[in-house]
């Protein structure tokens, strides 16, 4: 078992930045590939970006690409999504998820994830 606990979601303006922390706690997070997913009220959930474990190679949605930045720390069980440039459409409930065994491709779909986090909220203001 994986134990996921997310923060450090908020109230910002559009153009402002966050950072997203998710703790794991339970078995080895060191072998775990990390993903970030998002759901908006009323929309589907979808991939943010996400981070291998094994060679720390990381993937994003092409509507985060160069404004989002995923990244882990394995000493501290922690992965972090640093959030700039935000825009209203960027308003969601984040989650993080853990999963093994998974190639490049399956990062981008949350059902080939295990564990998953409880969510932070993050709203953009216009």
């Amino acid at each position: 078992q994986v134990q996921l606990v997310d923060s450090g979601g908020g109230l910002v303006q559009a153009g402002g930045s966050l950072r997203l922390s998710c703790a794991a706690s339970g078995r080895t997070f060191i072998g775990y590939h990390m993903g970030w997913f998002r759901q908006a009220p009323g929309k589907e959930r979808e991939f943010v970006a996400a981070i291998r474990s094994d060679n720390g190679n990381t993937v994003y949605a092409d509507s985060v690409k160069g404004r989002f930045t995923i990244s882990r720390d394995n000493a501290k069980n922690t992965v972090a999504l640093q959030m700039n440039s935000l825009k209203p459409e960027d308003t969601a409930n984040y989650y993080c998820a853990a999963g093994s065994q998974l190639s490049t491709y399956d990062l981008l779909f949350g059902a080939r994830y295990r564990y998953w986090g409880q969510g932070t909220q993050v709203t953009v203001s216009s």
